[in-house]
């Protein structure tokens, strides 16, 4: 017998959110170790608040927020408050009742300053690579590290004399008039953006557009490809080396050597021997090109040199998942700090979506 297409609404309803989750969803585990992860900052949290006052939304069900707007790709906070008005999946993963009414999207904007100041975002990375069941996952001997530049959100119009001199007003006039940078001089000691003074003009190599944009940089074990650090720095030639340098320093105090596999843009000689005063092995790409490199025969001819250079590229997925799923291609927020803070967040949030499968497979 077919059933009619009618619709009725019931006087009492009860939905229990626990069960409309299916007991194999990859939420179930990734909630898991957000909500250990959660509890074992829960003392920062307190520390960022004040002990009087009405309560605000809690900062726990904010940064699970923000991670469902990573593995979603949502664009926007309004969007993701729509998202959660009427998914059970959100509600459920965030922690919210099905009968509460989801916060106003100005919320994260009020606390994000609070969450920044505390450094949650690094915060949340370590603790979640702190737990045993995530930690027996990685390498604490061989590492590979990368940088990647993430675009500002400004746009070449706003990249101005910094002496206030302005350039000569187009002909179309208007908010958004056509403006000719053929035959200028622009540079970052003569200019810079008036919508966010912390960018900086920069372009990847020879052939490549410049872009006013920020460097991302990761620090990669080799094991499963997971990212144990993560730091965002003004874009310049010298950055991936220095973040480098202070992202292994911590992990190279250790008696037995480690190991830190690299692109040709690390091949300097003064990065080497910093390496190698830390007591880590440089397994860095040579470059060779006009120039002698500093990896001589003593790194190239082991066997696990060879091995660092195939898996280093890995790092390369966690960049393309942060990039495009996470959104963080083109920021939408102004300032190193925020930009830095959100960077990092989506590679804790790129290491949460991977953890289900490694995790079942290592079971």
């Amino acid at each position: 017998m077919r059933g009619g297409d009618e619709r009725s609404g019931a006087l009492f309803s009860y939905v229990d959110l626990e069960a409309r989750v299916g007991r194999d969803h990859p939420l179930r585990m990734i909630r898991s170790v957000v909500n250990e992860a959660l509890a074992a900052l829960s003392g920062q949290f307190s520390a960022l608040y004040a002990r009087i006052g009405r309560p605000s939304i809690p900062p726990e069900k904010l940064l699970r927020a923000m991670l469902l707007q990573a593995f979603y790709s949502i664009r926007s906070e309004r969007q993701l408050m729509e998202r959660l008005e009427f998914d059970l999946l959100f509600r459920w993963f965030v922690g919210i009742g099905v009968d509460d009414a989801a916060w106003d999207h100005s919320t994260f904007s009020k606390n994000r300053d609070r969450l920044l100041e505390g450094d949650i975002a690094a915060q949340f990375l370590s603790a979640v690579l702190a737990q045993p069941r995530v930690k027996r996952l990685l390498s604490s001997e061989h590492f590979s590290v990368d940088g990647t530049l993430i675009e500002a959100w400004a746009s070449m119009k706003s990249f101005r004399p910094r002496d206030g001199s302005g350039e000569p007003p187009a002909p179309s006039g208007g908010r958004n008039s056509e403006t000719d940078f053929h035959g200028q001089k622009r540079s970052n000691k003569t200019h810079a953006s008036t919508t966010d003074p912390k960018a900086r003009l920069y372009r990847k190599g020879p052939g490549k557009e410049a872009k006013l944009c920020f460097m991302g940089h990761a620090l990669m074990e080799n094991r499963n490809g997971l990212i144990v650090d993560a730091c965002l720095t003004e874009a310049n030639g010298h950055a991936e080396r220095i973040a480098a340098l202070h992202m292994i320093e911590p992990r190279a105090d250790r008696p037995r050597a480690i190991t830190l596999g690299a692109d040709k843009a690390y091949d300097a000689e003064d990065f080497i021997n910093e390496l190698r005063s830390m007591n880590a092995t440089p397994h860095v790409a040579q470059n060779a090109n006009g120039r002698s490199s500093a990896i001589d025969g003593r790194t190239t001819r082991h066997a696990g040199y060879a091995i660092s250079q195939r898996i280093r590229k890995r790092i390369e997925e966690a960049f393309g998942w942060i990039k495009t799923v996470a959104g963080q291609e083109r920021t939408k927020f102004r300032g190193r700090e925020r930009v830095g803070w959100s960077f990092t967040l989506a590679a804790a949030a790129y290491n949460l979506a991977r953890l289900p499968k490694l995790m079942e497979a290592s079971a």
